[in-house]
């Protein structure tokens, strides 16, 4: 069965609402925004609440962004059973949805990004929709459609939360919050901060990736889609906020591919490889990723070029054109070397007579290859500034 979407217009306002998420998204908060305030200042929170909605919030939010997206939506890694029952019992507290709608929706957003008829969020169709607005409705572009996720379909963990979705979610994101309550005596405020607050946290800081995060950023991977990189994001949404790099590289685990970049969910992921509880770990060349870059600036070295040709000199737009095409030939000479040494090493590979010093030679010849795409981004970062 393949999916067909209904001939309604995005922007009709006549899509039934769905009014079991209207009342969900708009009680909690309300309560998030007048009465845990309210309770914080007559009765005072304890100690005990503020970390468990510390530990709530952040088991989710890994979760989500772990398990849910990187593991299960994208298979950028294998992880132990053990992980994946704590992810699929803290992403269902996160109140998202099942595994296979969430999965099978994102897959769908990757496949259509932008797309105002098919991306169940498309970021082209304005904040509201894309925050919060394309669940409050029923809309032709969410539609659920498991054609997608025949591999998660296939997992009997993932199937058994699928069919038992709702009391799990009681269980887990009324009933933890209510039996850390009662272990402490602090049932109210714990209720009120690691279930309510903690839960509305949740929802809009991944929210922000489907909104914000398509809205407000840089783009240095693509310009052929909305999604940007932002690191404050990165902060609130435990390192989804590198958009535009995830969106080039969706089956890479790590989506700030720096060291430095603040992504949790990577050092998480990594982390657990090293106690051999994640495996397979996929990650992107790091010739892939130079190649992304300097094809991004040589597109903006000539947007700045055509900018000044009017206000330059002709001898010097001449000068700086040759330049920038000599960098172009040495970028595409250095690809066609990386193309060439790959398909030595995999055809060495398949032949499975590769030598230890033949692969410490291939590796160097790699190593040597992403060094000059460096170099060259050095350049073109010199010839920009000259430009601008």
């Amino acid at each position: 069965m393949t999916y067909a979407p209904a001939p309604v217009k995005p922007t009709d306002s006549s899509a039934p609402r769905v009014w079991t998420n209207i009342l969900l998204f708009s009680l909690t908060f309300i309560v998030a925004v007048v009465v845990v305030p309210w309770y914080g200042l007559t009765h005072g929170y304890s100690a005990a609440a503020w970390i468990a909605f510390g530990v709530f919030l952040t088991a989710n939010e890994l979760s989500i962004t772990a398990g849910y997206h990187r593991l299960w939506a994208h298979r950028t890694y294998e992880a132990h059973w053990s992980v994946r029952v704590l992810f699929l019992i803290f992403g269902t507290m996160a109140l998202q949805n099942s595994a296979w709608v969430w999965c099978s929706g994102h897959r769908r957003h990757h496949l259509n990004v932008d797309d105002e008829d098919l991306d169940p969020y498309s970021a082209r169709r304005g904040f509201w929709f894309s925050h919060i607005g394309w669940m409050v409705r029923e809309y032709p572009s969410g539609v659920e459609n498991f054609t997608n996720i025949p591999d998660l379909r296939r997992d009997r963990m993932l199937a058994f939360q699928h069919r038992h979705y709702v009391p799990l979610v009681l269980l887990t994101n009324i009933g933890l919050p209510l039996l850390v309550g009662l272990l402490t005596g602090h049932l109210w405020g714990m209720f009120l901060l690691a279930g309510v607050l903690r839960l509305v946290l949740s929802h809009h800081f991944t929210f922000f990736i489907n909104s914000l995060a398509h809205m407000w950023g840089s783009r240095p991977y693509t310009e052929a889609n909305t999604a940007r990189d932002n690191p404050v994001l990165a902060v609130l949404t435990f390192g989804e906020g590198y958009h535009n790099f995830h969106h080039n590289f969706a089956h890479d685990y790590r989506n700030g591919v720096r060291w430095w970049q603040w992504d949790p969910t990577k050092w998480l992921i990594a982390g657990l490889h090293l106690v051999g509880l994640t495996r397979k770990l996929k990650r992107t060349p790091v010739f892939q990723i130079q190649r992304a870059l300097l094809v991004m600036q040589f597109a903006r070295a000539e947007s700045l070029l055509a900018r000044v040709a009017s206000t330059a000199a002709p001898s010097r737009i001449t000068e700086l054109r040759q330049h920038i095409a000599g960098e172009y030939e040495t970028f595409m000479a250095a690809v066609a070397d990386w193309a060439k040494i790959k398909e030595q090493w995999l055809t060495e590979k398949k032949r499975a007579v590769v030598e230890h010093w033949e692969h410490t030679s291939f590796q160097l010849r790699f190593k040597e290859l992403e060094q000059r795409l460096r170099l060259q981004r050095r350049r073109l970062r010199v010839l920009q500034a000259q430009l601008a």
